[in-house]
């Protein structure tokens, strides 16, 4: 397999790149994190001039047919800047479930709207008592005359306070007590009914809590009229992983160059630290963990669209080996920086708070470990 990237690819992976490290250096940051800045609409509106919103849509509905490679390599230009974005809660969820189930007109509706930047979605699925388990929904829907009556509570919804529209999965019913699949709903997030409390995210963004009490919504709600949507829940939550492990590498690139800049230049007994053989014995590992994390994500990535069991084992064991590969090179990188690398002189410590929330969101080291193990023996059973 020719894994040489093409030159559309070289020239995003560039242009990502340049544009990170024009607005997303390490002097950029720390002035919007003084000025209390988050993700401005100045800068969305850019990254819809740049291609970036429509790189994974359709191309039937403006958008550029990327794979996952593609918004791999630009996930992990993200991370190598700490870039806090709504990309991955609107592109890859909320406009990854619109493409995969929705109907026609949903899709001729909404998607051109979210690739140029007019639209942003959240994608409400997770419930406390599921705990990564993407099947347990509590939160039901009830048909009637006019539509459909939503009850229920999402957890750690990503950046739905500046989103417009909520795609919320729930248990279809019948009646209360008739359960039927899981369906998804495309509700407006200032419908009546819908509360939201939001808060600030570990590693910078924000997460609500959704509350649904007697949400009202159209006939047409239900994205596809479908009413098994598990398949594609699960899909477009590996779609997901397989970002956020793309990030992870770029965070982890990061970390592993900024404490090689520092153990150069800071200086111990007259001589710089990088002189310790141990301490050059230990970048050596950040390093190799880089390049492991890198092969994997990739991995995940040309895997995204095999069918779904192929799917979800390569997502799982690329998020099981890059969560502790990228926890191992934060915190090593926070030792070796000493005293330094804990306080908000140095980014170090932020760059290991998303590293932490990274490890969290979609399941943690031991669910993927425990998912791919399942997998695997289903695979050997057949």
């Amino acid at each position: 397999m020719d894994l040489t990237p093409t030159e559309e690819q070289r020239l995003l992976r560039e242009s990502a790149g340049r544009f990170v490290r024009a607005q997303y250096n390490a002097d950029a940051r720390r002035k919007r994190a003084e000025a209390g800045e988050g993700f401005s609409a100045g800068a969305w509106r850019e990254f819809a001039d740049l291609g970036w919103l429509a790189l994974p849509l359709p191309e039937a509905h403006g958008g550029l047919g990327g794979g996952a490679v593609e918004v791999g390599m630009l996930m992990e230009a993200f991370g190598e800047g700490l870039v806090d974005s709504p990309y991955v809660s609107t592109v890859i969820l909320g406009a990854g479930a619109i493409a995969a189930a929705g109907s026609p007109a949903q899709q001729a509706d909404l998607l051109p709207k979210i690739a140029e930047g007019a639209l942003r979605v959240a994608f409400a699925h997770s419930e406390r008592q599921a705990r990564y388990n993407l099947a347990d929904v509590a939160t039901h829907a009830v048909k009637d005359a006019d539509g459909w009556v939503l009850d229920g509570a999402k957890t750690a919804v990503l950046d739905a306070d500046e989103a417009d529209l909520l795609i919320v999965s729930a248990r279809i019913h019948g009646n209360r007590a008739d359960a039927k699949g899981i369906g998804l709903f495309i509700v407006p997030r200032d419908a009546e009914g819908v509360t939201l409390t939001t808060d600030l995210r570990l590693g910078g963004g924000k997460v609500s809590q959704v509350r649904l009490a007697g949400v009202r919504l159209g006939a047409g709600a239900l994205l596809g009229g479908l009413e098994d949507a598990l398949p594609v829940i699960e899909a477009v939550s590996d779609h997901a992983t397989a970002a956020l492990c793309a990030e992870a590498v770029g965070m982890m690139q990061t970390l592993v160059e900024t404490t090689a800049a520092y153990i150069k230049t800071r200086e111990q007994f007259g001589k710089p630290l990088s002189v310790n053989q141990a301490l050059r014995h230990r970048m050596a590992d950040m390093a190799v963990a880089v390049e492991e994390a890198r092969s994997l994500a990739l991995r995940a990535a040309l895997f995204a669209d095999a069918e779904p069991a192929a799917r979800a084992r390569a997502v799982s064991g690329a998020k099981a080996k890059i969560g502790r590969g990228a926890r191992f090179v934060a915190e090593q990188a926070v030792q070796l920086h000493g005293g330094m690398g804990v306080t908000e002189e140095l980014e170090i410590g932020a760059f290991l708070k998303r590293v932490v929330f990274f490890d969290a969101m979609f399941g943690g080291v031991d669910h993927h470990l425990k998912r791919h193990a399942a997998l695997s023996a289903a695979g050997r059973a057949a």
